[in-house]
């Protein structure tokens, strides 16, 4: 089997170089463990953070281990009673063609439901990521006004189609008229934020900002919130490769003058919900009405390259690496 590992600590936005390919000896899974076959591999911006080697609210990677992380593929060989041969399956294999596992840490996936590739996405992390931060975190309410900054990524896109059915009013950014489109055809408010500024976009006043991005568009969110409004924030990748930490936002005075509440919040800290969201959102994606965009790169070798156009905005939708057949 090959796994990709990670080589240096990247420097500023990750290279190509700050990660090795090597091979690895498999073996037959033991009592209880399962041999899997990746599908397909998912590349997300959290996996930044892990690379400084700073434990935050998880552990940082390792300097010559290999990178873990979400995948999807298919039953090799198991011995663990309640998974066959060729059952498809989610786990935290990572970068990897595959490898064995405990058959208890995995989630058996139907495909007569669903793509497998979705629980990497709209049925998997960024998906719930989304429903979180809006049901329990923000607790939007019908005929609110949100923003959702990097609204055509994977958590972003989830969080505008689960704010327009629970009856918001959304506004959308992305970086190219070809995501604005997509947005727009999502229902959604959209403008290029390249091209039109944050803060002239959302001149009308917003009620809750979904915040994916950070930096100047949380800036123009905090002058458009009024007041007792909300900051869901959820990531902030246009500060992810900075070697320096930068000034934060010049209005953070807002905070107090108009009674804003800005919450954090780490999506694992509420896996008892998990249940919850995919009985919900589960039979959308089924049905199509929820739209579960993918941008698919070829290759195990091509993971480090997928991970670093996640910051030049090279997806839309999910970004997920197909490492093996279907069959």
């Amino acid at each position: 089997m090959r796994e990709i590992v990670l080589a240096t600590r990247p420097q500023g936005e990750p290279k190509e170089s700050d990660f090795e390919l090597r091979e690895v000896d498999a073996r037959e899974p033991g009592d209880g463990e399962v041999l899997v076959r990746n599908v397909f591999v998912s590349v997300d911006p959290y996996m930044r953070g892990r690379m400084t080697g700073i434990r935050t609210y998880v552990d940082g990677f390792d300097v010559g281990a290999a990178i873990v992380g979400g995948a999807v593929g298919r039953v090799v060989a198991s011995r663990h009673e309640g998974l066959s041969e060729g059952d498809w399956v989610s786990s935290m294999l990572g970068w990897r063609d595959g490898g064995i596992v405990e058959g208890s840490t995995l989630r058996k996936l139907d495909p007569r439901v669903a793509p497998p590739s979705t629980a990497l996405g709209a049925l998997g992390m960024p998906g719930f990521t989304a429903w979180i931060g809006l049901e329990d975190v923000g607790q939007v309410k019908d005929g609110e006004t949100i923003y959702v900054s990097g609204a055509a990524g994977a958590v972003g896109s989830a969080a505008v189609q689960i704010a327009k059915r629970k009856g918001l009013r959304v506004i959308g950014s992305a970086g190219s008229e070809e995501k604005v489109e997509w947005l727009r055809s999502l229902g959604t408010e959209a403008f290029n934020y390249r091209e039109t500024p944050a803060r002239e976009a959302l001149a009308d006043g917003i009620d809750v900002y979904f915040d994916n991005v950070g930096g100047d568009q949380l800036e123009a969110a905090l002058t458009a919130l009024r007041p007792f409004g909300r900051v869901i924030a959820c990531g902030s990748i246009s500060r992810y490769n900075d070697e320096k930490p930068q000034p934060g936002p010049r209005n953070m005075a807002f905070i107090v003058t108009k009674r804003l509440r800005v919450q954090g919040f780490i999506v694992t800290d509420h896996t008892d919900r998990f249940g919850d969201f995919v009985r919900q959102v589960g039979p959308w994606v089924a049905d199509g009405t929820f739209e579960a965009r993918e941008t698919v790169i070829e290759g195990l070798e091509n993971v480090p390259a997928a991970f670093a156009g996640l910051f030049h905005g090279e997806n839309t939708g999910k970004m997920l690496v197909r490492v093996g057949p279907d069959g």
